[in-house]
């Protein structure tokens, strides 16, 4: 699905993955789930680009609903897979610490369950082999992806700043469809290794220029990325009273 000149979309609101399309090729923020894969042949059959366009993969973190179809786009394709040297580990199917459910619905928590089995959830391949970024660095990628580190979710978490496409992609930075209860807005993510920590790398986001923050789950938020942090703040002060 296309957003905005520039920005694609697969997947939906319960799990998405995303495009960055221009002239020179393709870059892929996250790569979901298995199941992915069609939507991404699908997506890039829509706008008449093939396969081959594909330069990069670029991992907001490395949790097996973001690895996804990545490992076989590298196989099949020698695509490079870009990650945070502080989820390389978790991006290879390295142990992942246990963290709270917290609150949750049975509806919308089955959804989830559902959606992933649906989309191969339940047989993730993970990476064997990842290109290490760090904070700050411009991949040689189409769009020139900046990396901005955003540790809490977990220790590897980063945005993804694209300029071209007037977008930050936050992962599970953020979200804007919370998996287990249902609800919509900026809001906390779950499933978050250390919530303090998540919540104060919000602060990076104020100064970034972008009018779309896309998070792994939920809605696209059409707004400035101060203000998106501003509304999971108050969400997370609301939730703890």
């Amino acid at each position: 699905m296309k957003l905005a000149p520039h920005l694609h979309r697969i997947g939906n609101d319960i799990v998405a993955a995303y495009l960055i399309v221009v002239p020179e090729g393709i870059t892929v923020i996250d790569a979901g789930l298995p199941g992915h894969w069609r939507d991404l042949q699908e997506e890039l059959a829509a706008i008449g680009r093939p396969l081959s366009d594909v330069r990069g993969v670029v991992l907001t973190h490395g949790d097996s609903d973001h690895v996804g179809f990545a490992e076989r786009l590298r196989r099949e394709q020698g695509v490079p897979v870009y990650v945070h040297e502080a989820d390389a580990d978790r991006a290879r199917g390295g142990d992942k610490p246990k963290t709270a459910m917290g609150r949750m619905r049975v509806a919308p928590t089955l959804g989830f369950a559902t959606y992933a089995l649906r989309k191969g959830g339940a047989r993730t391949t993970y990476l064997t082999e990842v290109t290490e970024v760090a904070d700050g660095h411009v991949l040689d990628l189409p769009g020139a992806p900046r990396v901005i580190g955003l540790p809490g979710h977990s220790p590897g978490s980063i945005a993804v700043h694209v300029p071209v496409a007037r977008a930050v992609f936050v992962g599970d930075g953020l979200t804007t469809r919370h998996v287990l209860t249902g609800r919509t807005g900026p809001q906390p993510a779950p499933f978050t290794d250390d919530r303090s920590a998540a919540l104060a790398s919000l602060d990076v986001l104020e100064s970034v220029d972008a009018d779309w923050v896309l998070p792994g789950h939920g809605a696209p938020w059409r707004g400035s990325p101060a203000e998106a942090a501003a509304s999971v703040r108050a969400a997370a002060s609301s939730a703890a009273r």
